[in-house]
């Protein structure tokens, strides 16, 4: 199970689900571009090919360690029971694929060719000191969200970085989040969707409030109006042999640095 789950602030949490059986975890994966429909704005009709508007999103995996009972709605306070760690996640995506299936049912193609995670998972216990306190709240939560009495903060401390060619692109925090993994997992089961051991499920793209913050290339170029600039040329989004890393690191006991480890990913030329 992936769940995504948007960080946009509004009164309720959006999310979209799916299976993916082409997740991997590598030193260096390769990745090959997805294929599908495209349609330009003027075209009349849509065209079958690889994408030419490949993209990356910036993200944490939680990977469920004890499952729940079908039913049974995980509350905020049993996160820490089923939730054994955190990776990170490189959610690979079809930017062009994407938005012609968003009419109008939503992103598949576009989303399902490639998922990247890094090699190990820190345990939660190993972050107690990264804990954090979301951003205020902008609106009144219901009920089954609302983590306002709390006993532990939701958010992560975490500090990742992505790298495009061995260039710094971003320096998404996730410590902006607004919606928390235990909000996240609580909307998943309130329905009374059960929890199964090794359930992954994702954070959306991580994103903070500046510009070099923004954990996707789509948000970074403004949707490829302004390319990034690197030593190898512009890049409004992902070409042949591109390679992207991301990493990341939190705040440990007495100082210390706790490294979430990495994912690389080199894109395929083009068959």
């Amino acid at each position: 199970m992936c769940l995504h789950v948007s960080c946009a602030r509004i009164c309720f949490l959006q999310a979209e689900g799916g299976l993916r059986d082409s997740a991997a975890s590598h030193g260096l994966g390769v990745v090959y571009k997805g294929r599908g429909q495209r349609k330009a704005p003027p075209a009349p009709a849509p065209v079958f090919g690889p994408s030419v508007k490949l993209d990356i999103e910036a993200e944490v995996g939680f990977l469920v360690g004890a499952p729940s009972a079908l039913g049974t709605p995980v509350e905020l306070a049993d996160f820490r029971d089923h939730v054994f760690g955190l990776f990170l996640l490189n959610d690979w995506s079809a930017r062009d694929l994407q938005a012609w299936e968003y009419v109008p049912l939503g992103p598949f193609l576009g989303k399902s060719f490639a998922t990247s995670v890094s090699a190990w998972v820190t345990p939660l216990e190993a972050l107690d000191a990264a804990r954090t306190a979301p951003p205020t709240r902008d609106f009144p939560l219901l009920p089954y969200l609302d983590d306002s009495t709390e006993e532990e903060p939701g958010g992560f401390d975490l500090h990742i970085t992505v790298a495009v060619n061995g260039e710094t692109v971003a320096e998404p925090p996730f410590s902006t989040m607004y919606w928390t993994a235990a909000q996240q997992l609580a909307h998943m089961t309130v329905n009374g969707a059960s929890l199964r051991t090794g359930d992954v499920f994702g954070s959306g793209t991580v994103s903070g409030p500046e510009p070099h913050q923004r954990g996707s290339l789509l948000e970074l170029t403004w949707n490829g109006q302004e390319p990034v600039e690197l030593t190898t040329g512009k890049r409004a989004f992902l070409e042949d042999g591109d390679e992207v890393t991301l990493t990341a690191w939190a705040p440990g006991p007495d100082g210390v640095r706790v490294a979430l480890g990495e994912v690389t990913g080199l894109i395929a030329p083009t068959g």
